[in-house]
């Protein structure tokens, strides 16, 4: 019953707070109105990975990779859309917070004079998933899953990652990144 109550004031003060013009209210029935699901984030997932193939592939047909890279960032990470992008990268030790558009692109494609050699050419012919977990806040408005992925060499060798991915809408409803901390598993010396 209480459940109800609190659905019915939450639902009429977000009802006379979008009368008013409030924007936030606006956003807040939208975000719940539209939330995330697992099924986003696996779909989200999978076409990040088959971009960074895309990346590689581009590379080795000598395309205009540096292109398809921004592409890949522009539809995946949520950079320029207000939000605070927290990305750190497996193979970054001297810039180690990737905080801007550049810097993310650096880490994919590779920048001379710099410890980026370019992750996303290497190339890779495909990315696996296997998620330890998802959460989804109960707003609906954010996704964070952990686990690993594999990424199949040309030589079929596969190399481990363990991940953190966040995941939030943007104003379409598509998924973008607004957090990956990526790394390589410990090894016990």
């Amino acid at each position: 019953m209480k459940k109800f109550v609190y659905a019915s004031v939450l639902g009429a003060s977000t009802l006379a707070l979008a009368a008013c013009g409030s924007d936030e209210a606006a956003t807040a029935t939208a975000e719940t109105a539209n939330p995330i699901t697992a099924e986003e984030v696996t779909a989200a997932q999978q076409a990040w990975g088959e971009g960074i193939v895309a990346i590689g592939q581009t590379f080795t047909e000598e395309g205009d990779f540096s292109a398809r890279a921004a592409e890949h960032i522009a539809t995946h990470y949520a950079y320029g859309d207000d939000s605070t992008i927290l990305f750190k990268p497996t193979l970054a030790a001297e810039d180690q917070f990737r905080e801007s558009t550049e810097e993310a692109l650096s880490y994919f494609v590779g920048t001379e004079g710099t410890e980026d050699g370019g992750f996303a050419i290497a190339p890779y012919t495909a990315v696996r998933w296997e998620n330890n977990g998802t959460v989804i806040a109960d707003s609906g408005d954010m996704a964070v899953a952990m686990g690993n992925y594999f990424f199949t060499g040309a030589d079929g060798n596969d190399t481990k990652v363990e991940y953190s991915f966040a995941y939030e809408k943007d104003d379409a409803g598509d998924l973008k990144i607004v957090l990956h901390h990526s790394s390589l598993p410990f090894a016990a010396n």
